[in-house]
């Protein structure tokens, strides 16, 4: 019989914000990936990256500023950083765990490029704020560039598009993994964004949506089950008010209907809830599930968290 295949997504409490943070924040999340492959699932994580692609991007634009002779990083570049950075220490954690219980897989890290397209809506409204603070005169200097930039506090932050992920270049590497049963780290942060151009594949000054890029490589590898790990153990409708309402099932339906009277927030919950539809409906018998780090082996066996279905 045929494995049954998951698409993990790792959110920012499972990694951790700084380099100590991460390295322990790791150990942890490779003892729940862990337990799925000993439970027999095969598993593709990927991952988020805010933190560090920020990290990352200050500390080479900053050395630029300081130092003749080098050029600021391009976020594409950054991103592709954080990718390795951070599969660095996971996919190391997640092999000492799986020796430790004998288990022999390779683990493996795909620097993943996910194609955008130019004109995507999102292009004339960015959201996503990166890198250091500015003061007025470099953030003009940005703005002549070409880039946006928004007041933050008493200086200046750029902030960039989030466009939805068009395409992961990577999929046929990827998919052969999973096939072999080797568990695989791919598209972290969103992916890397880039365009096409003829043959050539030029970096984007994005930031894609990590969650929309989970939906889209779960439903390009057939997953059966699409899990984001967040901060919280579930979905709750009127959440931050006196009356919140915690969610165990819904279906998709439901699920659009709650995001369109506005229940969840742009950048948080909706992308997962949004993704979580789009990759249900792209096939038969697949779920979706939301829940914490701590109760994510409870909520596939349908003992906690929120399922879509």
């Amino acid at each position: 019989m045929a494995k049954k295949r998951l698409v993990l997504a790792l959110g920012h409490d499972a990694l951790g914000t700084n380099l100590p943070e991460q390295k322990n924040a790791v150990t942890k999340t490779a003892k729940a990936i862990a337990d799925f492959i000993q439970d027999g699932w095969q598993v593709v994580i990927t991952h988020g990256n805010t933190p560090q692609l920020g990290m990352i991007h200050t500390a080479l634009n900053e050395f630029a500023k300081n130092h003749e002779g080098y050029t600021p990083a391009p976020m594409s570049v950054c991103s592709a950083m954080s990718q390795g950075y951070i599969g660095y220490d996971l996919q190391n954690a997640l092999r000492s765990e799986l020796i430790k219980r004998g288990i022999y897989k390779a683990v493996s890290t795909i620097l993943t490029q996910v194609t955008v397209d130019p004109y995507d809506e999102s292009s004339y409204t960015p959201m996503k704020v990166v890198g250091r603070v500015m003061n007025a005169e470099e953030a003009k200097e940005e703005e002549a560039k070409g880039n946006f930039v928004v007041k933050e506090g008493e200086g200046y932050r750029r902030i960039v598009a989030a466009p939805k992920p068009v395409a992961i270049v990577e999929i046929d590497a990827i998919r052969a993994l999973a096939d072999a049963d080797q568990p695989v780290i791919a598209a972290g942060g969103g992916g890397i964004p880039v365009m096409e151009q003829g043959s050539h594949l030029k970096g984007a000054s994005a930031v894609i949506e990590k969650d929309r890029a989970a939906g889209l490589l779960a439903k390009e590898l057939d997953a059966d089950v699409l899990m984001f790990i967040t901060g919280v153990p579930n979905v709750v409708l009127n959440y931050g008010s006196d009356h919140p309402i915690n969610i165990d099932k819904m279906t998709t339906a439901e699920a659009a209907r709650y995001a369109g009277e506005g229940h969840f927030k742009t950048g948080s919950m909706l992308p997962k809830v949004e993704s979580s539809i789009d990759f249900i409906n792209a096939g038969k018998g697949r779920r979706a599930i939301i829940t914490s780090l701590d109760g994510a082996k409870s909520a596939l066996a349908g003992k906690g968290g929120t399922t879509i279905q």
